[in-house]
C-alpha cells in the first residue's frame, strides 16, 4: 500500500463564464496533461442571484463529456436535439457531447437565492470524439450513499466504492467521482486505482491530505480530538489538491470536519487541440469544427 503524495495544493481562482456567471475555476485552459483525462473544473457557488442568473446560453460542445453536480438551487437545460430538463439539489448530469451538440444551462437559486454546483470536463479519446451525443440524468435519490460508524459519509456518483456502484456508467475516462464528508478530527483512507490520475476539491471545512503522521521538523500547533494536527498544512474552502502516484489517499479532517470531492480517471495520453468547449486531437480537426460552426453543419444527423 502506498499513500499518494500531494503534488500541489492551490486555490480556485475567480472567473466569469457564459453570459456573466461569476464562478471559481480550480483548473482549466492550462496544461491538459496535468490532470488527464480531466480538462476543467468549475465551482459555480453564489448567494447573489445577480451573479449567476445570466446563465450559460446556447453554446457548442464537441469531443468532451461534461459532468454537472448540483448541491443547491436548480439548473434548467435544453439542447439542439430536443432534450430538456432540470437538475435539482443532489442531482447529476453526465453529458457526452461526442460529435457535437448545442445546449444551454440556466441556473436558478433556491428559496434563499443560493446556487451551488460543480462542472467537470472530461476528454474523449480520438476514437470516440465523433460518437453520438447522449445524456445521463441522475436524480439524487438514485445515488448510493454510505455512512461509516464514525460519521464519514460517501456519495458514490460514478465508479465503485466498497461494493457500491454509482449510477452513471459507460464513461470513457473510467472515472471514480465521490462526494466525501469526514467528521471533526477523523483520519480516513480511500482506495484509488493506481492507473488513474487523482485530485480532491475541498468545498467545506478543512483537512490535511498529506500523510497524517507528524511532519519532520514542523511544529504542530493544535490538537483535534486528541490527535495532533499541523494547522498550516490544512486545505480549506475552494482548494484543489493534486495527487501523485499511489493506491491510497489519506485525509485528516480539521476541527470543523471537511467535505470534498475525490475524483480520479484513467489518462487518455493523446494530443489535445483545444478551443473553448471544443476539444479535438489535431489543429486540422479543430479548424474543421470551427468551420462547421460557421456554416451551420456542426450538428450531425443521427446515424
Amino acid at each position: 500500500m502506498s499513500i499518494r503524495p500531494v503534488l500541489e495544493s492551490r486555490k480556485a481562482m475567480p472567473a466569469m463564464e457564459g453570459a456573466g456567471v461569476k464562478l471559481h475555476r480550480a483548473f482549466g485552459f492550462q496544461d491538459p496533461s496535468e490532470l488527464d483525462p480531466f480538462l476543467l473544473f468549475d465551482d459555480f457557488r453564489n448567494d447573489r442571484p445577480i451573479d449567476f442568473a445570466p446563465g450559460f446560453p446556447w453554446h457548442p460542445h464537441r469531443g468532451i463529456e461534461t459532468i454537472t453536480y448540483v448541491l443547491a438551487g436548480t439548473v434548467d437545460h435544453a439542447d439542439s436535439l430536443g432534450n430538456q430538463g432540470s437538475l435539482g439539489a443532489g442531482d447529476v448530469q453526465w453529458m457526452t457531447a461526442g460529435r457535437g451538440i448545442l445546449h444551454q444551462e440556466m441556473p436558478k437559486g433556491n428559496i434563499a437565492g443560493q446556487m451551488h454546483g460543480f462542472q467537470l470536463w472530461a476528454n474523449l479519446p480520438g476514437a470516440m470524439k465523433m460518437t453520438a451525443p447522449r445524456y445521463q440524468d441522475v436524480k439524487s435519490k438514485e445515488i448510493p450513499e454510505m455512512m461509516d460508524d464514525d460519521g464519514t459519509c460517501v456519495r458514490v456518483i460514478v465508479g465503485d466504492y466498497r461494493g457500491k456502484t454509482g449510477p452513471v456508467d459507460g464513461i470513457a475516462a473510467d472515472p471514480q467521482y465521490l462526494d466525501v464528508s469526514v467528521p471533526s478530527g477523523r483520519r480516513k483512507t480511500f482506495k484509488v486505482d493506481t492507473r488513474r490520475r487523482a485530485f480532491a476539491y475541498v468545498f467545506q471545512g478543512r483537512a490535511s491530505f498529506a500523510d497524517a503522521g507528524r511532519p519532520q521538523g514542523v511544529l504542530l500547533e493544535k490538537e483535534v480530538m486528541g490527535k495532533e494536527v499541523n494547522i498550516r498544512d490544512m486545505s480549506g474552502n475552494r482548494t484543489l489538491i493534486r495527487f501523485g502516484a499511489g493506491d491510497e489517499v489519506t485525509v485528516q479532517a480539521g476541527e470543523e470536519g471537511v467535505r470534498f470531492l475525490l475524483i480520479s480517471g484513467a489518462p487518455i495520453q493523446e494530443p489535445v487541440a483545444w478551443h473553448g468547449p471544443i476539444v479535438m486531437n489535431t489543429k486540422a480537426e479543430l479548424a474543421q469544427a470551427m468551420a462547421e460552426l460557421r456554416n451551420g453543419t456542426f450538428i450531425k444527423p443521427a446515424q
